[in-house]
C-alpha cells in the first residue's frame, strides 16, 4: 500500500524580472477595477483585463498576481487570480502572510 503525503500542486509563482507582485483583493470598485493589497505593502487601483473578466470571477478575497505600471505606481494590471487550493500551497509554503 502506498501512501501519498502531500499532494503535489502546480502554482504559477510571480515572476521578479517581469514586476509581477502578489496581493488579495480588498474592494471592489466596479468598472473591472478592484483595490488590491499586495505584498510590498502598498495598496494599488487594478483593473481586470477582459479576457480576465470573462473566463475567471475576481472576488474579495481572491489572490491575484498583478503588474504595476511603469509611469503610476499605485495603478496595477491584474494579470492572474489564483484558486483556493493554490492560495492555500502559497499560504502554508512563506509567500503570502
Amino acid at each position: 500500500m502506498i501512501e501519498q503525503t502531500e499532494e503535489v500542486i502546480r502554482v504559477r509563482i510571480p515572476k521578479g524580472r517581469d514586476r509581477e507582485v502578489l496581493g488579495i483583493v480588498q474592494k471592489m470598485l466596479g468598472g473591472r477595477r478592484v483595490t488590491v493589497q499586495c505584498v510590498d505593502d502598498k495598496e494599488r487601483m487594478a483593473r481586470i483585463p477582459g479576457r480576465l473578466k470573462r473566463r475567471h470571477w475576481v472576488n474579495v478575497g481572491d489572490v491575484v498576481i498583478i503588474v504595476p505600471w511603469d509611469f503610476q505606481d499605485e495603478k496595477a494590471d491584474l494579470v492572474y487570480r489564483y484558486k483556493r487550493p493554490q492560495a492555500e500551497w502559497l499560504r502554508k509554503k512563506g509567500y503570502l502572510r
